[in-house]
């Protein structure tokens, strides 16, 4: 007899999972019927499940507390969320609602800003970093902030030139904070990141331009790893740098009481994924104070900038199989009705895995496949899982639709593939839903946006 597919991952992976359960041969995500949602809605379809962002939001809060309350440390820590990883109002409304402050990285990202401020989802008491290199543009954005009322912004100092350029168009004094030029990892092909301000110059840059200056409050010190949070020699070494250097700051710059810890927690990308997010808050929290500790200073607040954290596990893409094609003895292609370049671009970019499991025909037997896209560029494709060199899927028959589904989608995707704009062979974006918990835990779904239309498309070409 045949093994059936739920077969082979039950006995491949620790199966069911808290957000994964099979029911009657079909797969439900947080108790969520997806077999039912595309009965109603079609496919391809992008799904935000926006319940699982504030989930993520307090988990965060409640490892850095738990981390801090261990060893009795004395700073507050702060969650800040970065609008870069997904700037839809739901999603900002959603982390805000959950108690999260924001990190901007654009002159865009504070018209979003305004736009909150002004119909009341955001105060003007809140903490925000004003992150990333600064633009004209981005610099009166700031500016204007700033004027207006907003005095727990930090404006991010990358460049040594944007504090002149700012500091003629407010009236009043403002935070800064000193983004540090980390080295990069082995694998780049340069040494040191060109965001920030080097090691070597930051002390210097302080006492020559900031020290004494009543206009300008030095407050903060950023520190950012491409690989966020991770049990590597890289990343501690990196972290004795910075927090040796701000205590060296701290020194001469007794105002400066906030250390933010840039690079994000790391999300489930595969069946089988492991992190002890408590023991590697635990040990980066008493890193930090021992440090201090040994040099005397008092250790500082901490904030972090969870992008991927935040929204990543919050949304899924889902697909048709729509036929399948066999190109030789050995090798079956099945084809979405969609494009993988398009809707899941890091896939293509970065050879980026996902969590991909088929949304029904769980009883049948499985076979092994290539995914591929329906655009006419051979790199539109998908070949592997995370931790297999092969993707297994319920037997394709073309009288009984079989569908699949993407998972922790939520991070980058749409800024990445031009959510709205011209793709790729002119495929769509997907129709959009947003799904999230009313009345107790009632499961509430909203039509976002429908499949992007031709005329939209027509319309950007100039037709």
């Amino acid at each position: 007899m045949s093994l059936r597919y739920q077969d082979i991952i039950e006995k491949t992976y620790d199966f069911p999972q808290d957000e994964f359960e099979v029911k009657n041969n079909e797969l439900f995500f947080h108790g969520i019927d997806l077999k039912q949602i595309i009965k109603e809605h079609g496919s391809p379809l992008k799904i935000w499940y926006l319940p699982k962002i504030s989930e993520n939001i307090n988990r965060a809060k409640e490892f850095f507390r738990l981390a801090m309350e261990k060893v009795g440390y004395k700073g507050d820590y702060t969650y800040c969320y970065c609008t870069k990883s997904s700037h839809f109002k739901f999603v900002l409304e959603k982390v805000i609602d959950s108690g999260s402050h924001l990190e901007t990285s654009s002159a865009y990202d504070l018209d979003i800003i305004k736009n909150l401020t002004n119909t009341g989802k955001y105060s003007k008491d809140k903490f925000i970093l004003f992150n990333g290199y600064k633009t004209d543009a981005y610099i009166q954005n700031i500016a204007d902030l700033f004027n207006q009322g907003f005095y727990n912004g930090v404006m991010v100092i990358d460049s040594t030139s944007e504090l002149n350029k700012i500091d003629k168009l407010v009236h009043q004094p403002f935070k800064i904070g000193m983004r540090i030029a980390t080295e990069e990892e082995p694998k780049f092909g340069f040494y040191t990141s060109r965001l920030g301000i080097g090691y070597e110059e930051a002390v210097k840059y302080y006492t020559e331009h900031l020290q004494g200056n009543k206009k300008h409050q030095l407050k903060l010190l950023h520190f950012f790893v491409n690989s966020g949070f991770t049990d590597t020699t890289y990343f501690w070494n990196e972290l004795t740098k910075v927090v040796n250097l701000y205590c060296e700051l701290k020194k001469v710059c007794p105002e400066l009481d906030t250390l933010d810890l840039g690079g994000g927690l790391p999300i489930k990308n595969s069946l089988s994924f492991e992190f002890n997010y408590q023991k590697m808050i635990d040990d980066t929290i008493l890193y930090i104070k021992t440090i201090c500790d040994e040099k005397g200073v008092s250790e500082p607040n901490i904030v972090t900038e969870f992008g991927s954290f935040t929204v990543g596990e919050s949304a899924i893409n889902t697909y048709q199989i729509i036929d399948q094609k066999k190109q030789n003895d050995r090798e079956k292609w099945n084809m979405i009705d969609s494009s993988f370049m398009t809707t899941l671009p890091d896939t293509w970019a970065i050879n980026k895995k996902f969590i991909m499991l088929p949304i029904n025909h769980w009883n049948q037997p499985f076979e092994r496949v290539f995914l591929g896209g329906i655009s006419c560029d051979s790199e539109d494709f998908y070949n592997s899982e995370q931790h297999v060199s092969a993707i297994y899927l319920p037997q394709y028959n073309n009288e009984k639709p079989l569908y699949i589904g993407f998972f922790n989608t939520g991070a980058y995707q749409e800024a990445l593939s031009g959510y709205g704009g011209i793709k790729h062979c002119l495929t769509p974006s997907p129709k959009t839903l947003v799904l999230n918990k009313v009345n107790g835990g009632k499961l509430k779904v909203q039509v976002f946006c429908d499949p992007q239309s031709s005329d939209s498309m027509l319309s950007v070409l100039g037709y």
